[in-house]
């Protein structure tokens, strides 16, 4: 029954029933270089309204995108109240099935410490600024950073047209960065000699056409689609570059404006860029050079030099700071400490949190990017990172095969774990919260618990390289998870995992057998708590010797192993993206071709997300070594 667009998994069969290929003539036409860099795909489903008024309400008006002058100042009401850090501490990444849910933690202990938060902004005064949009018209541009513009014919009159849910799809491919729409039906075209190259015969092939097609100078290397923003007419997508260069981009409007412009913060490669969940301008790049930065959409470049971890500068002429360093005689280690460097307009040192902005001009003071600047590693290349559901926390995993859990609200290391072998490459965290999951070069997805400190177990079935993983947010219900892996070795394999049916190894492990409440940073302490209330290094009772922050890799024989469920072996280019939607799965290769498997049942998401609003002590391993129930 299986061919090359069928697989047949426990809970039925999997068929392809979208398929995008490049059109290398397209290509070859303008001139998009070779693909040096792997190809990445973002995802956004829009509702747009039914054609007759008096129905369901759209997407844009449950965003507040209405027409009414009165709900669209809720709606950016609301938008600053997540961007104020009221909602982000607790709220889960929307998605196109259910709401956020409310923010949990006491309205009093988010006020108090919202003002020295890396996610909070200072309150504006005088009249209300509505949501910027970026700033250039691309259609009209004279950038030597743009080099080609395309769009479908009569794409305004066909978005208008839509109706209902509709999914559109993101890819970088060599030079270029392609808009297209999932589903679409394939449309005959003929290439335009006086359009594209001068010289090249007109032809006629029936290809699926993009929606918008940009050519840049550079190359882009990552991107994201901001959720919380998206409406049928306004959507926000960050492309980063092989040059440091990042551009804020609606596709919709045709609009865009550029951060990081020449690499003026940063001149280090883009590996990967993620909105912060529920934030409107809020961003997050990581780099080659083993640095996280943050950015805000709205913001203009500023004069930024990063501290040496290296170099005694505690007060320095520009005020930058690290937090994260008691004193400069001691080395700095990245194994056990991240290097964060303060600009002068971050949160906290705005509201008094060690610099002083006291005789400098109020352009000095003005609010500008970074935001602020994470450095992970000396010289390791962060490959990607990911938030906590809950966007307390964020996993970043580096060539250093570590893979570093970072609270990104007191910007501090919570915790570094080694790998098996090699670097890391990819890594996703679970709907709840409760488990981190990552694959590198040793061939191996690993299962880690942040909560017990413990890799819990390891998956063994790719030969190659692993590439990308992915959680199945409608089959995950906290006992059983389902996950996904694509590899080098151009197999999808598809894993459950329970920890109550865990083949258990010869050897138990005997370094998790600790309590982590000993930890002076341990999660279970963190977890649903303001950041005031964490125990500091000083506190009493808890100590600092038994629980260092980097944990080594533990042996094969310690680790519990889980098989796969379902190998399916792809006859394409190297596989380097895998993603769960809520009606298919997405598979992805180096060169973009992109491939739509519909699943066999229309299931209903299991309220997983609903548990992430539990007590820190039933995240707390019992005697036994295990979570209580």
């Amino acid at each position: 029954m299986e061919n090359d667009s069928t697989f047949v998994a426990p809970e039925g069969v999997y068929s392809v029933t979208d398929e995008h290929k490049p059109n290398h003539q397209q290509n070859l036409a303008v001139s998009v270089g070779p693909a040096l860099f792997p190809s990445k795909v973002s995802t956004i489903i829009l509702r747009f309204p039914a054609a007759k008024q008096g129905g369901a309400p759209g997407f844009a008006q449950l965003l507040g995108g209405g027409k009414s002058e009165p709900k669209k100042d809720k709606a950016e009401k609301v938008i600053k109240d997540r961007d104020d850090g009221v909602s982000l501490s607790s709220s889960d990444t929307p998605d196109e099935s259910e709401q956020p849910p409310p923010s949990q933690e006491p309205a009093s202990a988010s006020q108090s410490h919202e003002q020295h938060t890396l996610f909070s902004h200072p309150p504006a005064a005088g009249k209300k600024k509505a949501m910027a949009r970026p700033k250039h018209n691309i259609r009209t541009t004279s950038s030597t950073f743009i080099t080609r513009i395309q769009t479908a014919e009569g794409l305004t009159k066909t978005l208008q047209s839509k109706q209902g849910d509709v999914t559109f799809l993101f890819y970088n491919f060599a030079k270029s960065f392609v808009w297209i729409e999932a589903g679409s039906k394939a449309k005959v075209c003929a290439l335009n000699p006086s359009k594209l190259i001068s010289g090249l015969m007109a032809s006629s092939f029936s290809i699926k056409e993009p929606l918008s097609r940009i050519t840049f100078s550079a190359y882009p290397t990552c991107h994201d689609v901001n959720i919380s923003t998206a409406t049928p007419d306004h959507l926000d997508v960050i492309i980063g570059f092989n040059t440091g260069d990042l551009v804020w981009l609606d596709p919709i409007n045709s609009r865009y404006g550029r951060l990081n412009k020449q690499g003026s913060i940063s001149g280090s490669p883009c590996t990967a860029v993620r909105w912060v969940p529920s934030s409107a301008t809020l961003f997050l790049v990581s780099h080659a050079d083993g640095t996280i930065i943050v950015y805000d959409k709205e913001r203009e470049d500023g004069t930024f030099t990063p501290q040496d971890p290296n170099t005694p500068s505690p007060n320095d002429a520009n005020g930058f700071l690290s937090p994260n360093t008691e004193g400069t005689s001691q080395e700095w280690d990245p194994l056990d400490n991240m290097f964060v460097t303060m600009p002068p307009w971050h949160p906290a040192t705005a509201t008094g949190g060690g610099i002083s902005t006291a005789g400098k001009s109020d352009k000095e003071k003005a609010a500008r990017n970074p935001v602020s600047h994470w450095r992970l590693s000396r010289q390791s290349v962060v490959a990607d990172f990911v938030f906590s559901p809950d966007v307390k926390y964020v996993a970043a995993i580096s060539e250093d095969g570590c893979l570093r859990v970072i609270d990104a609200l007191a910007e501090q290391l919570v915790d570094c774990y080694a790998s098996y072998f090699g670097a890391l490459t990819c890594v996703a965290w679970s709907p709840d919260g409760r488990f981190i999951l990552t694959g590198g070069q040793d061939d191996l997805l690993t299962i880690f618990s942040p909560w017990e400190q413990r890799v819990i177990a390891r998956c063994q079935g790719h030969s190659s390289f692993v590439s990308s993983v992915a959680f199945d947010e409608l089959r995950c219900d906290g006992r059983t998870y389902r996950f996904g892996s694509v590899a080098e070795d151009n197999k999808l394999i598809l894993w459950d995992f329970s920890s109550g049916a865990l083949h258990r190894p010869k050897l138990q492990a005997t370094h998790h057998q600790r309590m982590s409440m000993s930890s002076t940073i341990s999660l279970a302490f963190r977890r649903d708590r303001s950041v005031q209330y964490l125990p500091s290094i000083n506190s009493p009772g808890l100590d600092e010797a038994t629980s260092p922050r980097y944990h080594p890799a533990p042996s094969r024989n310690e680790i519990a192993f889980v098989q796969p469920v379902l190998i399916k072996q792809l006859d394409c280019d190297l596989l380097t993206v895998v993603q769960f939607h809520p009606r298919s799965i997405l598979t992805a290769t180096k060169g973009a071709q992109i491939k739509l498997w519909i699943r066999p049942l229309a299931l209903r998401p299991r309220t997983l997300r609903a548990r992430t609003q539990v007590d820190a002590q039933d995240l707390i391993p019992n005697r036994a070594g295990t979570l209580s129930p």
